[in-house]
């Protein structure tokens, strides 16, 4: 694919899925089944790759709280229709990265205070050095070496791009 705004390559599709063995070893540990929610829309190709190597039962639902990327501060809504109850339940979130980490820890806080899950922890194939603190186990396979902004895999610019099969930096 060709745009003005893919610049450097970050992860190839070689690594990405390197990556997705990585975190679906290290769940597969941990899990004898999970209620699986994916992040939408960002969260849909990790989850599509990540879910296939699971060894674990698993029911999937959903969780939506758009934003602009590189935006720590989103107060977007957050879109929950809980199709699959959560009570007592092990809980992953997935998504395709922790960036600053605003919006995954609201989507922590946001099932924790209302759904009353056994436990809940989170799945991404990267997250970045300076995300925000949250307080539940995560399982990721790369920590970013910056806070550059990316695309591809998921990752949007301009409401585009997330179907670029490997992550790049922005070029703006």
């Amino acid at each position: 694919m060709k745009s003005p705004h893919i610049g450097e390559l970050v992860l190839s599709e070689r690594q990405i899925q390197e990556g997705v063995e990585i975190v679906a070893g290290k769940l597969n540990s941990q899990f004898r089944d999970a209620v699986i929610i994916t992040v939408v829309p960002g969260g849909i190709l990790f989850t599509a790759d990540l879910v296939r190597k699971l060894k674990f039962d698993i029911k999937m639902d959903y969780i939506s709280c758009p934003h602009t990327p590189g935006d720590s501060q989103n107060q977007s809504a957050i879109v929950f229709h809980e199709n699959i109850s959560l009570h007592g339940e092990d809980v992953i979130m997935i998504d395709d990265a922790i960036e600053s980490g605003g919006t995954m820890k609201r989507l922590v806080s946001y099932i924790q205070d209302n759904y009353s899950p056994k436990s809940l922890s989170i799945a991404t194939l990267f997250v970045k050095p300076n995300r925000k603190h949250i307080p539940v186990p995560q399982n990721y396979a790369f920590e970013m070496e910056s806070d550059d902004l990316l695309v591809g895999y998921g990752l949007p610019w301009g409401d585009k791009l997330r179907n670029v099969p490997y992550v790049s930096k922005l070029v703006k």
